[in-house]
């Protein structure tokens, strides 16, 4: 697969994604929701993941009614751009309201990007070899995530976690 700038580019596209922020902000969220506000940041911090999940699940809804975003690399680039900054809006901002909106849209764009990226794969992967191109994207989109503990989790106990999430997001 060398040779094809598509599937390279999405496993490129993907890898650094995962390993640069990948999620670690999600185990971060207690204390960006301590952060936004002065009431139980245990409800905020449920609302905020909920946000997350309610975008990601809008999108699939979306996403699967419509015939919204057909599969090209530059949309795939343009979504991963889109989505760093959504999380780069929620990292820094000080309103909830505004933080709400943006992992909302954080967590829409992530599953646009992530399904755009495999299927892009899946329809590039030469057919004999098709199963072990998709294991070595799932290998690069997820299992580099471990990794992101260090950029965002490590990096948060150096310039605190909103700077850490927002530099990674730029990133």
């Amino acid at each position: 697969i060398a040779g094809n700038k598509i599937i390279v580019s999405m496993l490129m596209l993907a890898g650094l994604a995962s390993l640069i922020v990948g999620n670690a902000h999600q185990a971060q969220m207690p204390e960006f929701a301590h952060d936004l506000g002065h009431g139980d940041a245990g409800i905020k911090y449920s609302i905020l993941l909920t946000g997350g999940a309610a975008g990601a699940l809008f999108a699939g809804i979306v996403l699967e009614s419509r015939n919204l975003l057909p599969p090209r690399p530059r949309t795939a680039f343009l979504l991963v751009m889109l989505w760093a900054i959504a999380l780069g809006i929620f990292a820094l901002t000080t309103h909830y309201a505004i933080a709400l909106a943006a992992i909302f849209a954080a967590g829409f764009l992530n599953l646009a990007y992530g399904s755009m990226n495999q299927t892009l794969v899946q329809l590039n992967a030469p057919e004999q070899i098709r199963g072990r191109v998709i294991g070595l994207y799932n290998m690069s989109a997820h299992g580099l995530r471990t990794f992101a503990g260090i950029t965002v989790g490590f990096g948060g106990s150096l310039v605190g976690v909103h700077w850490s999430l927002a530099l990674s997001a730029l990133a």
